[in-house]
């Protein structure tokens, strides 16, 4: 009997959901995970959601068709489910069996040393924004909504915004990577940008990694101490 499986894929946006933006890069790396061999496509569901919320019906309904079918529920990237660590030991917990098709490889052991880090970077991004609005208020920056500052400034705030974003919303989808990797033994700068361009993963320019990329995202996550390397 073919094995089966249940697909589910998740936006944090309605205009993404719309749009189909994100969702077909997900389709398709479940496309090529489950590409060749004898396996039966249950259902795929779809999910407009933010990660941080752990209250998703739509997951809800994957997980119990894959109990009702004894079907393996796949996503994209582990990130789909959830940056919370409880969420997804207890998913664990639950009967269900799930693979992420950028990390089929990883076993329960590194899936809850990444959930665990994952918690704690999320905890570490809501520290961080608070510390430099602090920093910011102390220095005398004039806080408040974009329209009650100048043109220019507004802009520039905004661009700030905008690239801190990227570089955190960066850093938390390449925590449970970077986190697999040492869990694997590899610890220097110069072995992590390796294993990266191993995994065919860019990067945030496009390219292969160096040293000093890897540097620069363990600073933005402070996952690690850098005198690793």
């Amino acid at each position: 009997m073919a094995h089966a499986f249940v697909s589910y894929l998740r936006v944090s946006t309605e205009r993404q959901g719309r749009s189909g933006l994100g969702l077909e890069a997900q389709r398709q790396a479940v496309a090529d995970f489950l590409a060749g061999g004898a396996w039966r496509h249950v259902a795929e569901l779809v999910e407009v959601e933010s990660g941080s919320r752990d209250n998703r019906p739509r997951l809800s309904e994957a997980m119990a068709l894959c109990r009702l079918h004894g079907a393996t529920l796949v996503i994209a990237k582990l990130d789909r489910l959830s940056r919370d660590a409880a969420f997804l030991l207890n998913l664990q917990k639950a009967g269900v069996r799930f693979v992420a098709a950028d990390m089929p490889e990883a076993t329960e052991l590194v899936v809850g040393i990444m959930a665990v880090v994952a918690q704690a970077e999320r905890k570490m991004i809501s520290t961080r924004t608070k510390a430099a609005l602090a920093a910011a208020k102390a220095r005398g920056v004039r806080l408040g909504k974009p329209e009650n500052l100048s043109n220019r400034e507004a802009g520039q705030a905004r661009g700030r915004a905008r690239q801190a974003q990227r570089a955190e919303e960066r850093g938390q989808d390449l925590t449970p990577v970077i986190a697999a990797v040492r869990a694997e033994g590899v610890v220097s700068l110069r072995q992590i940008a390796a294993a990266l361009n191993v995994r065919g993963i860019p990067a945030a320019r496009g390219g292969a990694w160096s040293a000093a990329q890897v540097r620069r995202v363990l600073a933005v996550c402070q996952l690690v101490n850098t005198s690793t390397c």
